[in-house]
């Protein structure tokens, strides 16, 4: 199989992480819950996951790193902290339902979507600092990367004015974290979430939430420590992080982000840009297959989008399936960024590199399509 999904998950991981995985499992139990080695073993580790995720991160206190479960679980610790009944909130119109749908949850919150085009971070800037004047938000959150058309947006931009009018800023880096630069002190961020999953190289059901102001418990429970008081631990990490830790992941997630800093991100970004242009430019050449992409890709990362024109794109991505290509099809999970750039109707088809992605295997898709499309797979 060819694996060209990265968006949603790396499936190829460094070997280290399923190594440290496997150790974790059988030498570690959980952080602050004893005073034996098994214990220690366990709070070294996510300290350690913490102490390179700040590093990498543009974190100043490694306690301002809280783990989670997953990007959508920080994401949502972040808008609970900062949102209620009758706010006002600025988002762009590329957000996921991870955003969408918390908000939504939300009653009476008005909220202002910033629909520029793709791949106009200019544009996006313009109107982000516009509407913050203007609408005077409780917040504003803005994802980092499209997840659907790998457009980056201008966060450094609008953490500025966020920074100029004391605007709390919420920045969903699901799709930038390990492939672009993500500074929560730079950008001065009230939260930046992640998974895990994605760029880090770490396992399923790990994330961060890298803190920039204080956080409102989304969870209750015990923590290990000040186990006297009823309320959560006043000081991070431990008033986000109730229950027992998943040390396994932590354990991966560690190694992950060890693999990232070695590479550098610099070098992650650069080949699997290479690896999707590669393939956006043998897209194009196909009749019938419209690619959306940035000229020159200064302003996307290895995601792109492509719309096979007369036909469903949920039943050529099974088409491609079946020939060992694995990419995604649909609306991604962010049908807010399919109403902004006008694909709802049809969804696309998107192929998302990683490191481990191969200018042979851009090809050999390029031809699975053109194999796939001559097979006259109709809507």
């Amino acid at each position: 199989m060819i694996y060209f999904d990265a968006g949603a998950t790396t499936l190829e991981k460094p070997a280290a992480v399923g190594r440290a995985m496997a150790r974790a499992a059988h030498t570690m139990s959980s952080p602050g819950r004893g005073s034996y080695p098994a214990s220690h073993l366990a709070e070294e580790t996510a300290y350690l996951c913490r102490q390179e995720a700040a590093e990498l991160l543009g974190v100043p206190q490694p306690e301002n790193v809280v783990i989670t479960g997953s990007a959508t679980h920080g994401l949502n610790l972040a808008i609970r902290s900062l949102l209620g009944p009758g706010d006002r909130v600025v988002i762009s119109g590329y957000e996921h339902n991870a955003v969408t749908r918390p908000l939504h949850a939300i009653p009476g919150l008005s909220v202002t979507v910033i629909d520029t085009p793709p791949f106009r971070p200019d544009l996006a800037a313009e109107e982000f600092c516009r509407a913050i004047r203007q609408k005077r938000p409780r917040a504003v959150i803005c994802t980092h990367v499209s997840n659907v058309f790998g457009a980056v947006l201008p966060v450094e931009d609008i953490a500025r004015c966020c920074r100029e009018t004391d605007t709390p800023l919420i920045v969903d880096a699901s799709q930038s974290a390990g492939v672009l630069p993500v500074d929560l002190a730079g950008w001065g961020a009230a939260f930046v979430a992640m998974p895990g999953h994605k760029g880090l190289y770490g396992p399923q059901g790990t994330g961060l939430l890298l803190c920039g102001a204080e956080g409102k418990p989304l969870l209750y429970g015990g923590t290990g420590s000040m186990s006297r008081l009823q309320d959560m631990p006043p000081d991070l990490p431990d008033r986000l992080e109730p229950g027992t830790h998943n040390m396994p992941g932590i354990a991966g997630l560690l190694e992950g982000i060890r693999f990232v800093r070695r590479q550098g991100v610099e070098s992650i970004a650069a080949r699997e840009r290479q690896v999707a242009l590669r393939a956006a430019r043998g897209l194009e050449s196909l009749p019938g297959v419209r690619v959306l992409r940035d000229g020159d890709f200064r302003n996307q990362t290895g995601v792109v989008s492509f719309v096979t024109e007369g036909r469903d794109c949920e039943a050529v991505g099974e088409a491609l399936a079946r020939r060992g290509i694995a990419l995604r099809a649909g609306l991604h999970c962010a049908p807010l960024a399919h109403r902004t750039a006008g694909t709802l109707d049809t969804g696309t088809l998107r192929l998302s590199a990683s490191f481990f992605n191969t200018l042979d295997q851009a090809d050999r898709l390029v031809w699975a399509v053109s194999r796939v499309l001559r097979e006259n797979v109709e809507l």
